[in-house]
């Protein structure tokens, strides 16, 4: 499974870069307000930390301008990757620039449906939020396993990037069931590390080298 980094923050995507986890990073217009920055100069800067995939969202509500805005973006890098909303206009912009080559991250996907749509259209990611739908009390990871099943049964190319994780149990459930990608919010992953148990076994370690050594 790969890691994405679901953050525009740039001293986290360094630090977990850094550590050799980060294979990709997905942005979008809210996190990089939510760091106070300029949207294009931070996106500019997170490509020069990242060579993977980097998902840059488009803010156009029509086709003509989802394309106008992907064209511009696929110029910053090779590793752009456009993120467009899953709308009939973005279904439309999306079957336009696969042909020319623009690699998609079809998001806000909620249904197997509208991910067998992205994938048909040539999508070369679809995100189901999985954590929003178990807002509304539905079960997110049976979307990805149905989404899964049905890329398997028709052979599609389009990976699965498992978005709006919420803990790193959302981590572990999504690589159970063979999910390509899990973008994680940096708190996340951070636990992810984190287990009691090793935590008091290290404690016992240090403490047993230091008796051992103290005579």
């Amino acid at each position: 499974m790969k890691f994405f980094l679901d953050t525009a923050n740039l001293d986290k995507i360094t630090y977990f870069t850094s550590l050799g986890l980060v294979n990709g990073v997905t942005t979008n217009p809210s996190l990089v307000a939510k760091e106070g920055k300029e949207f294009l100069p931070t996106i500019k800067e997170i490509l020069k930390i990242v060579d993977g995939p980097v998902s840059v969202e488009v803010i156009g509500s029509n086709s003509i301008e989802m394309i106008k805005e992907a064209k511009e973006f696929s110029k910053l890098a090779k590793n752009v990757v456009v993120k467009i909303p899953f709308t009939k206009e973005g279904v439309k912009a999306t079957q336009i620039l696969s042909k020319e080559n623009v690699k998609v991250n079809m998001t806000l996907v909620f249904s197997a449906s509208q991910a067998l749509i992205a994938a048909k259209s040539g999508a070369s990611y679809v995100s189901p939020f999985v954590g929003r739908l178990d807002d509304i009390s539905q079960e997110g990871m049976e979307l990805v396993e149905q989404i899964k099943t049905i890329f398997d049964n028709y052979n599609f190319k389009t990976e699965i990037i498992v978005a709006s994780i919420r803990s790193p149990k959302h981590v572990v459930e999504a690589a159970m069931l063979g999910a390509d990608i899990a973008t994680i919010p940096p708190d996340v992953l951070e636990l992810m590390f984190n287990h009691p148990l090793t935590d008091v076994g290290i404690k016992k370690f240090m403490k047993d080298w230091g008796n051992a050594f103290s005579t």
